[in-house]
């Protein structure tokens, strides 16, 4: 369906850094790195929120002797060289004192979905991987297979098993969900679950189960929401989503079937949108997209923009300008 949008809100950090994952190991290389006087640490308090300036949208990183002086106890894990720079996690076990860092950094703090799209794209992206990483240390404590207590190891990014007689090694684990826009005849199909604001639709999404291919976890997810049977699906793009711990895997899919009969009862609703409806919806308030934070709105964007050379940032900022 043409050339991708722009990239998707937290991706593209590859382009601005290196993990590093062949020093997680070399513990004198990472000690050596946090003590640098260029080292910067992002601090994030015990929901997963990060300091941001007080007067700016921006991180607040810690340096080196800041990070000595407010958060000694905290452990740095190593999240790589971004722009020449290296970079850390800070994730307090605690959050008795976030409050009293806010007055001392001059700072406010912000969860991941607020921050997302008031970030650089490359702070919200460090943020994204950071929060990523900092909830998979909170949550997984004890070995899966033998359930003894696990110790962080690898710069933060492995776990070991304590139990000598077991030893095992866990990983980050990241859950993929497909998100999809399906065509049929000039128009896109978008659903909405009950939650939501009146007025909002978005693309469908699900998880992947085991033993099954993106491509497939497309048909089914579409069939069991929808109703829609899907023939064509092809790749558009992928967008970190820690929250708290997903990839979202978007397509574009052609609809071979396009009867709609909701199966599952996880959407409210279902409905085909010509471009023709999605902009007099927008105009007159009756249609809400997903927030530019998610793929979905990347999708619709781009499906609007082949389809019709339509431009829905331009629709969203005229329904803006006359409400």
């Amino acid at each position: 369906m043409g050339t991708p949008t722009p990239p998707n809100t937290f991706a593209g950090l590859s382009l601005i850094l290196d993990r590093m994952a062949e020093r997680r190991d070399d513990a004198a290389w990472v000690a050596a790195q946090a003590a640098a006087p260029d080292a910067r640490f992002l601090l994030l308090d015990a929901d997963g929120r990060a300091f941001l300036h007080a007067d700016h949208d921006a991180l607040r990183w810690l340096d080196a002797s800041e990070r000595k002086r407010l958060c000694a106890d905290a452990p740095a894990w190593l999240l790589g060289i971004a722009h020449g720079r290296p970079h850390f996690l800070l994730a307090p076990a605690g959050d008795t004192h976030a409050a009293g860092l806010e007055t001392s950094l001059h700072a406010r703090r912000a969860s991941l979905r607020e921050a997302g799209l008031l970030l650089p794209a490359d702070e919200a992206g460090l943020f994204a991987y950071a929060k990523g990483l900092a909830h998979w240390q909170r949550e997984t404590r004890h070995c899966a297979h033998c359930g003894a207590p696990l110790a962080i190891v690898s710069a933060g990014h492995r776990m070991q098993c304590t139990n000598a007689a077991c030893g095992r090694l866990h990983f980050p684990r990241t859950d993929a969900a497909i998100i999809v826009i399906v065509e049929h005849e000039g128009a896109c199909l978008l659903g909405r679950q009950a939650s939501w604001p009146p007025g909002r639709y978005s693309t469908l999404a699900g998880f992947i189960e085991p033993g099954e291919a993106l491509e497939d976890a497309v048909r089914r997810e579409v069939m069991e929401e929808s109703g829609v049977l899907v023939g064509e699906v092809h790749y558009h793009s992928s967008q970190p989503w820690p929250m708290p711990a997903s990839l979202m895997v978007g397509f574009t899919a052609v609809a071979r079937d396009p009867a709609i009969r909701l199966r599952d009862c996880e959407l409210e609703d279902a409905r085909w949108f010509t471009p023709r409806q999605i902009v007099d919806g927008i105009a007159d308030g009756s249609f809400l997209p997903s927030t530019p934070l998610s793929v979905s709105y990347r999708l619709l964007e781009h499906w609007l923009r082949e389809r019709a050379g339509l431009e829905l940032d331009a629709l969203l900022a005229a329904r803006a300008e006359h409400a």
